[in-house]
């Protein structure tokens, strides 16, 4: 253990001073084991020097602490600051500072301070050799698979200041992104233009630039792969990382291989003279042994504005040419009569061709001339001639290693085509480059439905001894260069024809490249590639070298063609402009009358130009009696979707997004490309609109990929053509499949929206088409829900036919009369409500508002109770009344006549009536009372009994009377 202990003390570079324990304790060593660096100013504005040890393990004999300089302290460029002495130094002969700046040039190593990181799916920080920035030497490269690795470099500023650094970013599947977080991980406030690197073209560097605060600043450089399938993405170079700000620097900086600094203090490198060569670090240029220089075949053909064929030396000239066996340069050839111009283009007798005025056309040997009636111009490019470069290409030489390279031609004009030339070593790609900045369809094309704008058709061979390559590109929008096809070794003459499916502007690249790998042999400079043409059809700024007839849906009343109006076709019969029918639109301009104008499908109409059918989102459907109204336009002008998870064969998670509109037009846009460089594009990019109804995205999400911003690709177009709405699960050859969804007993039917799109795809040669189907449900908002079904998450079983569910309120048809009912309240105070209720459950919205409550006048019950008991307490007294009444009577009468009787008995015995006839001279008026024969009411009998005792009271009883008693 001690022998251990002693010989790990050695291998540090430490002294042992004990060997009383198992491991030992050793004394730190300046050069190697520890650094200086000052601690945070204080409130006084000092600070104190103190030693760093370089490794974790403790070690004793570090140095004391010390007061150090203050820290308004700087140095200048030129100086470095020598921390044991704490005086500014001037930087020594071959090596350079900045003063208040560092810069990192060299990149054979991963310089001190920066740090690669990877970051896994989950988020999560891990180490990993595969995945990191890897040092090139002049240059630092990115990963090239999709994992997430970020560069990391943290700088503490004394003031506030600025990074800047160049980078390549040419491929769009790979995430750039450049952050800055301060001492507490938290990220800097930073606009998307400043954090989202932009796109650069093939080859191209660009220089990005932040600002800084003072303090410490953690910088991050973070790329992560998108990737759906096999391909491997290009990766992002970095190089001449520069940041101001520091108030010194620690060391000066070597200079770089071909540069030089030839006395101490100096700020800058110079670069070596023309025939001298450097190293590292170097003070001075070594001069060429021109003696073992050589080169064979460095020269090309070169035709000047005269026609005369002359020759020169390739640029930068690396060859002798007065030693013995070198080649000298041929003599010029004999001037020559001008070569044709190019298709389009005249002769305006000077040195170069001029194109034709707009409307005219040239096949290049003729005057340009008017194009006849009834007749266009044939736009494009056709480049057969290759006497000097056309104005709208251009060349280079780019070697991401070889500065050398940037200045020179890549391709040379040769006459009767154009080559690759030189480079200055076997790795340089040789580039041509030609822009078109959009495609114009003939006017008689101007309603063209399908899916080609334009094309570009070139003539090329290859002629290679060892290995080369040709690359032909493309970049669309200045967006991103992506390689459209690519030929290696030696390749015959032949042709290539690249259809243009949209209108955008766009750039074509041709890249040759010698070699893949640096050679050690000899340069294969006389590997070529030739293109002899180039043939652009339809673009924007092009020339005419024919014309061509107007279709049949202009009218040819002049060299160009005037197209109908939109709606409008020609009649064969009238040669005229002919509206198309209501609720009908356009199929084809091309088309003749009547097949001309297609019907729009149910419940759809034609808009005013007659160039597309659309819903009002209005709907009528009658079932017996019942007629269902539906208005949808409450749901809305756009319905969202996104379903998944989903996942990659290399497991980055992505969902798919749809956006539904069933609004009165198609929308623009909606599904525009979204992406993380939105921010950096041109607003209002035209290329990008979207005009369709449904369309679908793929979105990676933030979470997992270890960015803070969603990505999304280029969205698909599924509906650009409506084609009806009804209740039917068929239309136009398109099933809704109701099985598909869960069954509802509701008692209002689904309503299904048809669309269709013409655009072809490998497995749906018709196009695609969609559904979607809109059920009414009253638990939803009147926003509602989109989904898809269950057996088809991606909205599609087949890939060609697409459903959607739109579950919403304001999918239930509109309210009317019989969707209420009415209730009685009960009658208070002689008051009775009438309340409207809606009929459960409700499957209507919006049309007729439920009636207000109703208050009327009523008679209840207890009225009626208490006339009765009124009336009957009435009656009851009455009868009371009259009882006592009458008995009282009796009882008078009863008494009265006891009295009589007892009168009579008294005096005399009353005689026998001699006869019941009135008497002789009686008169009838004197007879009180009549008595009548008939069933006596009760009321009747009281009254006769009363007339009784009337007639009993007037009788005159008198015992000494004559005459007889007569009863009445």
């Amino acid at each position: 253990g001690l022998a251990q202990g002693a010989t790990l003390c050695k291998l540090q570079s430490w002294r042992q001073i004990s060997y009383a324990d198992v491991l030992c304790v050793c004394v730190c060593n300046w050069q190697m084991d520890y650094y200086y660096e000052y601690t945070e100013c204080d409130s006084k504005g000092s600070r104190w020097r103190v030693a760093i040890p370089r490794s974790p393990e403790a070690c004793t004999g570090l140095p004391e602490p010390v007061r150090g300089t203050k820290c308004t302290f700087s140095c200048k460029a030129g100086e470095f600051l020598e921390m044991s002495a704490q005086e500014c130094t001037q930087c020594a002969a071959g090596s350079y500072s900045l003063g208040s700046g560092i810069r990192f040039d060299q990149w054979d190593a991963m310089p001190t301070g920066f740090s690669s990181l990877a970051t896994s799916l989950e988020n999560s920080p891990r180490r990993d050799d595969s995945s990191s920035w890897i040092p090139q030497g002049t240059y630092l490269e990115s990963n090239r698979d999709e994992c997430t690795v970020s560069l990391i470099y943290a700088v503490h500023l004394k003031k506030q200041g600025s990074v800047s650094f160049e980078y390549q970013y040419p491929d769009n599947n790979l995430l750039f992104e450049f952050f800055i977080q301060n001492d507490q991980c938290q990220e800097m406030d930073q606009s998307a233009d400043t954090k989202w690197l932009k796109l650069t073209n093939h080859g191209e560097w660009a220089t990005h630039t932040v600002n800084l605060k003072s303090g410490t600043n953690i910088l991050y450089w973070r790329t992560g792969g998108v990737l759906m399938g096999s391909k491997v993405v290009k990766p992002v170079f970095l190089k001449n990382v520069q940041i101001e700000g520091v108030a010194y620097t620690s060391e000066c900086f070597p200079c770089k291989p071909g540069t030089f600094s030839h006395v101490p203090g100096s700020s800058t490198c110079d670069p070596c003279p023309r025939d001298t060569y450097s190293g590292h670090g170097a003070s001075s240029c070594t001069p060429c042994n021109t003696t073992t220089h050589y080169d064979i075949l460095n020269f090309l053909e070169e035709h000047n504005e005269t026609t005369q064929v002359m020759y020169k030396w390739l640029e930068p000239k690396i060859c002798l040419e007065n030693v013995t066996g070198a080649e000298s340069l041929p003599p010029s050839g004999e001037r020559k009569a001008c070569p044709p111009c190019n298709p389009g283009f005249y002769n305006n007798d000077t040195a170069t061709c001029s194109p034709c005025p707009q409307g005219t056309y040239s096949d290049g040997m003729k005057p340009c001339k008017q194009c006849p009636a009834g007749t266009e111009p044939a736009l494009g490019y056709e480049f057969k001639w290759w006497n000097i470069l056309p104005s709208n290409m251009k060349t280079s030489c780019f070697n991401v290693g070889n500065s050398k390279c940037d200045s020179m031609n890549g391709w040379e004009v040769a006459g009767d085509h154009i080559q690759s030339g030189a480079g200055s070593s076997d790795n340089d790609y040789l580039i041509l480059n030609i822009h078109v900045p959009g495609f114009k369809l003939p006017t008689s094309m101007s309603s063209h439905s399908g899916t080609e704008f334009g094309r570009i058709t070139f003539e090329f061979e290859t002629i290679c001894s060892a290995d080369c390559e040709l690359y032909f590109m493309m970049d669309v929008n200045r967006k991103s260069t992506t390689v459209v096809e690519s030929w290696e070794r030696t390749q015959t003459r032949q042709s290539y024809t690249h259809v243009m499916t949209k209108n955008a502007s766009v750039s074509y690249t041709w890249a040759f490249q010698r070699t893949n790998q640096p050679s050690d042999v000899r340069r294969h400079v006389n590997d070529v590639a030739r293109i002899y043409s180039i043939s652009v059809s339809n673009a924007v700024d092009g020339v005419s070298s024919d014309c061509r007839a107007c279709a049949l849906s202009t009218q040819p009343s002049s060299s160009t063609c005037v197209p109908c109006p939109p709606g409008h076709y020609i009649d064969t019969h009238s040669s005229q402009c002919t509206e198309c029918p209501s609720n009908t639109y356009l199929v084809s301009h091309a088309m003749p009358s009547p097949d001309a104008c297609k019907p729009c499908g149910p419940a759809s109409m034609s808009d005013k130009d007659h160039s597309l059918c659309y819903s009002d989102c209005h709907f009528t459907h009658t079932e017996g009696n019942v007629t269902l109204t539906f208005d949808f336009s409450l749901l809305g002008s756009v319905g969202s979707l996104m379903n998944g998870p989903s996942f990659t064969s290399k497991g980055t998670k992505y969902f798919h997004q749809f956006n539904i509109s069933i609004k009165y037009r198609p929308f623009l846009n909606v599904c525009a490309y979204l992406s993380i460089t939105d921010s950096q594009r041109e607003k209002g990019d035209g290329a990008n609109a979207v005009k369709t109804f449904i369309c679908q995205s793929t979105i990676i999400p933030a979470s997992g990929r270890g960015f803070h911003t969603a990505l999304s690709s280029q969205s698909i177009n599924l509906a650009d053509t409506f084609l009806g709405v009804t209740v039917h699960n068929t239309l136009d050859g398109i099933s809704a499949r109701p099985e598909m969804y869960p069954q509802t007993s509701k008692k209002v039917p689904d309503v299904n929206f048809y669309y269709r799109s013409l655009e072809t795809t490998s497995s749906c040669e018709s196009g695609r088409s969609a559904v979607l189907t809109l059920r009414c449900n009253p638990e939803k908002s009147t926003k509602g829900d989109l989904s898809v079904p269950s057996r088809c998450p991606a909205g599609t079983c087949d890939g060609c036919t697409f459903n959607f569910l739109w579950e919403s309120s304001g999918a239930c048809p509109t309210c009317t009369e019989r969707d209420y009912h009415q209730i009685e309240g009960a009658c208070k105070g002689g008051h009775q409500d009438l309340l409207y209720v809606w009929t459960e459950p409700k499957l209507c919205i919006g049309g007729v508002a439920l009636p207000e409550k109703k208050t009327l006048p009523c008679e209840g019950m207890e009225f009626w109770v208490r006339l009765g008991a009124g009336m009957g307490a009435f009656t009851a007294v009455l009868l009371v009344s009259l009882t006592c009444y009458f008995w009282k009577k009796n009882k008078r009468l009863e008494y009265k006549y006891s009295r009589l009787v007892m009168s009579a008995n008294k005096e005399c015995e009353m005689p026998g009536a001699d006869s019941c006839a009135v008497m002789e001279g009686e008169n009838e008026g004197d007879m009180e009372d009549e008595v009548v024969y008939t069933k006596p009411s009760l009321l009747g009998k009281l009254k006769a009994i009363a007339s009784k005792v009337k007639n009993y009271e007037h009788v005159q009883l008198n015992s000494s009377h004559s005459k007889a008693l007569v009863w009445s």
